[in-house]
């Protein structure tokens, strides 16, 4: 967790208990409701590395299928215990600058850099995206992987951290010629309609069409997720995709060997962070602050 002009009142250890707790309450909603969901990112690899969290890690990343996500976003708060858990995704009105979803604890506090003007949910998060089908057609796919970009774009509504120099000047030049909130709505929107057009069920391969762009341009077998396997995660059983190996090899290669110490560092940049403190009561003092 970066420190520099943040205020941080929890270890790297207290953050990860806290998301476990979330984790444990969201896989038995899963579980009740039927819904197929697996680690992903350094989950997985702490799974099959550590059996459990990477000790420098700071948050919690899920796949679904598109069709569990979906179902999820509409059933949430008919279920799930929203005195507590709120489900937060990016709409007409709310923006939380992340293309996927997320399931949020309204207890704590993780005020993000990138979010401080937002009046949305800052609980600490339990970060949720979705597997699509991937077409055969390189037509189709290239089609796809165009509205998956501009949905990315229109969706998230800032610049890209760790994807290079060209595309976030490309991004900024955009960003200043769609200004209207109302037409990046109704980009976003119409892309994300063409892009996830490729049903699951009709799909030999699956993509990520959300998160980092070497991730949008590989196809998976779709039997690497049709199906989970229980891993040890912190004392519990949770679920990964069944073809795990192979997709952690073709992302991150020898994913066995510890990166180098320089870069054993948790990703995400807190301006506020607690476990405890309910993060309403910060509105005005650390988001949504008037301007002078």
């Amino acid at each position: 967790m970066t420190e520099k002009n943040s205020i941080i009142h929890a270890t790297t250890r207290e953050l990860q208990e806290k998301m476990l707790e979330m984790l444990l309450y969201f896989d038995e909603f899963c579980k009740k409701n039927n819904l197929m969901y697996y680690l992903c990112g350094g989950c997985l690899i702490g799974a099959v590395r550590h059996k459990g969290f990477i000790p420098w890690d700071d948050d919690i990343d899920l796949f679904m299928p598109r069709p569990d996500y979906e179902k999820l976003a509409k059933i949430w708060n008919q279920t799930a215990d929203t005195s507590k858990y709120v489900y937060c995704r990016t709409t007409r009105n709310k923006v939380y600058h992340d293309g996927g979803a997320s399931v949020r604890d309204i207890r704590t506090t993780e005020i993000n850099r990138h979010s401080i003007n937002e009046d949305i949910c800052h609980g600490i998060a339990l970060e949720i995206m979705p597997i699509d089908g991937c077409p055969k057609s390189k037509i189709k796919r290239a089609s796809q992987l165009y509205n998956a970009f501009m949905f990315s774009l229109f969706n998230v509504q800032r610049l890209p951290d760790n994807k290079g120099g060209l595309i976030r000047a490309f991004s900024n030049i955009i960003y200043k010629i769609v200004r209207s909130p109302e037409s990046r709505y109704k980009i976003w929107k119409k892309c994300q309609r063409k892009m996830t057009r490729f049903k699951w069920d009709d799909c030999d391969e699956v993509t990520e069409l959300i998160g980092s762009i070497k991730g949008m341009l590989l196809r998976h077998p779709k039997k690497d997720f049709d199906n989970v396997v229980y891993l040890d995660f912190e004392g519990h059983k949770v679920p990964v995709m069944a073809g795990y190996e192979r997709y952690l090899t073709e992302i991150w290669g020898d994913y066995m060997q510890l990166p180098p110490v320089e870069k054993r560092v948790a990703k995400h940049d807190a301006v506020y962070l607690s476990t405890t403190e309910p993060y309403k009561q910060f509105k005005g003092k650390y988001y949504c602050v008037a301007k002078d």
